[in-house]
């Protein structure tokens, strides 16, 4: 079978994972809207952008299969039941606060674009949505939390970096802030649960260094991936980073613009402060 999970194994305490990057569909997909509207979902390049980290000693874990087909970054109970035609026999999510993405359509498997489009013309099966599960959920889970371990392991803390892009301004079923116009950047921490508040504020402060408008846990705080395996009581440190496409992109063809090159530098200084840092001498 086909991996669908890449993984880059590391020396330093720092761990960086694209979940969203993914452009290889896989052909039981079958969506029924046009291919150019579902890419639109992708965090589009954002594996190039940090592809320098490796050589820097972080580990590096990315997903291969699109957002679209199963969202790596949500837990396996964000069911959207009315997609499914024999029902789900799992636990379910019941958090208001989370349930409110799956009414949107964004649970674990997407019932519609960032548009409001329908991405299926059928019902999937419980079978399906678990084949999703086993096959690409499940590794990507495995990878992260295996290259936290190593991290962590070899220097007593890990700092983790949840790597996203956001469009320029928020569409109407992406989330809930339709038509929000996005800084430059977004640091989450879901307040300070899943990193010390001083390492998300040196992400900030370094961003903002570079001339960047940077906002800290508005709109996104965070999401599953920083939520699972952030514990910063235990030196396990982890942080959602959403950098707005403008910087780099052109968001109707998808194509890196004279911004890119600047950007990534800016990122590869990022990457190293961290790679300076010992979260545990932060005041």
């Amino acid at each position: 079978m086909q991996t669908l999970v890449r993984t880059i194994p590391g020396s330093a305490p720092l761990v960086l994972d694209s979940p969203h990057s993914g452009v290889d569909y896989p052909e039981d997909f079958r969506p029924a809207c046009d291919l150019a509207v579902l890419r639109r979902a992708e965090d589009t390049h954002v594996e190039k952008l940090y592809d320098f980290a490796p050589g820097l000693g972080a580990a590096w874990v990315e997903a291969l299969f699109p957002r679209s087909y199963v969202d790596a970054n949500r837990n396996v109970t964000e069911i959207d039941v009315t997609l499914l035609e024999d029902g789900w026999p799992d636990p379910l999510e019941t958090d208001p606060a989370v349930l409110s993405k799956v009414r949107l359509g964004k649970g674990l498997i997407w019932r519609c674009t960032d548009e409001g489009l329908d991405i299926y013309d059928r019902k999937l099966t419980a079978a399906e949505v678990r084949q999703r599960i086993e096959r690409c959920w499940l590794p990507y889970h495995a990878a992260v939390a295996q290259a936290i371990g190593q991290a962590h392991a070899r220097h007593g803390y890990s700092i983790h970096l949840n790597c996203h892009s956001m469009p320029a301004v928020s569409a109407s079923h992406a989330t809930d802030f339709p038509g929000l116009v996005h800084a430059d950047f977004v640091i989450g921490d879901r307040d300070g649960t899943t990193a010390a508040p001083a390492l998300s504020r040196l992400v900030c402060e370094v961003l903002r260094g570079f001339g960047y408008s940077v906002e800290y846990n508005h709109p996104y705080k965070g999401v599953e991936l920083v939520r699972r395996y952030g514990d910063p009581a235990a030196q396990r440190h982890s942080i959602q980073v959403e950098l707005n496409r403008k910087l780099y992109m052109d968001e109707a063809t998808l194509q890196p613009h004279a911004g890119f090159d600047k950007l990534r530098g800016h990122l590869r200084q990022l990457v190293q402060k961290l790679l300076e840092t010992d979260p545990r001498k932060l005041a």
